[in-house]
């Protein structure tokens, strides 16, 4: 499935906003390693009142709960890793929990369930990563509503980045690979994206059954 240049494409990016992604790495922030904060996770079902004003169903769902002491703020994003399953999630801070340590998140249940941990568990070791680049939200944000649009049936049950290739200085390609889940079968959609990092213009879409 191709999507070429065109102008629907080309200012579609901005209204891709709220969808997670998940990436085994971040290949775009050299710090990453350090940055990273090893921590743990519960899970909840969230509320329809939150400390932020942000609803739980924000992001898809994809939301969680920090300490009110946490230096993580209202409405950033993080990105939680689970060693276990290899599998992350780009979150959303959405409400503060009191008492909380600085390294305890309180995710929706269906970011631990999209980690692939089972809920009976409770808690689960993580590692915890600000995320700092607005293009490593975008691109992995505007590719699955795509997904998601051409996969209506299905739900998505996890996402990996594969990898950013620039190969010329108005040409820029990145790969992701999204997991999709119906009644029936699970499937891997691969997708990638070529654009203009200097205006960030969609040059082609091209998405894919792995």
């Amino acid at each position: 499935m191709m999507f070429s240049e065109n102008p629907y494409f080309k200012n579609m990016y901005p209204f891709a906003y709220r969808p997670y992604e998940s990436q085994q790495y971040n290949f775009y922030d050299p710090d990453f390693r350090q940055q990273q904060v090893s921590g743990q996770a519960t899970w909840t079902e969230g509320g329809r009142i939150t400390q932020c004003g942000i609803p739980w169903s924000d992001n898809l769902y994809m939301t969680a709960a920090v300490g009110e002491n946490s230096s993580y703020q209202c409405g950033e994003t993080l990105q939680i890793i689970y060693p276990v399953t290899g599998r992350s999630v780009l979150i959303e801070v959405v409400d503060k929990v009191p008492n909380y340590p600085q390294n305890r998140l309180n995710l929706h249940r269906r970011v631990f369930e999209a980690l692939g941990a089972n809920p009976q568990q409770g808690v689960i070791d993580i590692q915890i990563h600000p995320i700092s680049n607005l293009n490593q939200q975008q691109w992995g944000r505007y590719l699955l509503r795509i997904v998601q649009s051409a996969y209506s049936g299905y739900s998505v049950a996890g996402q990996t980045f594969i990898g950013k290739t620039e190969e010329s200085p108005t040409r820029t390609e990145e790969t992701y690979e999204y997991q999709l889940q119906s009644g029936q079968e699970t499937i891997t959609v691969r997708a990638r994206a070529i654009y203009n990092p200097r205006n960030n213009r969609i040059i082609s879409i091209d998405i894919s059954e792995a």
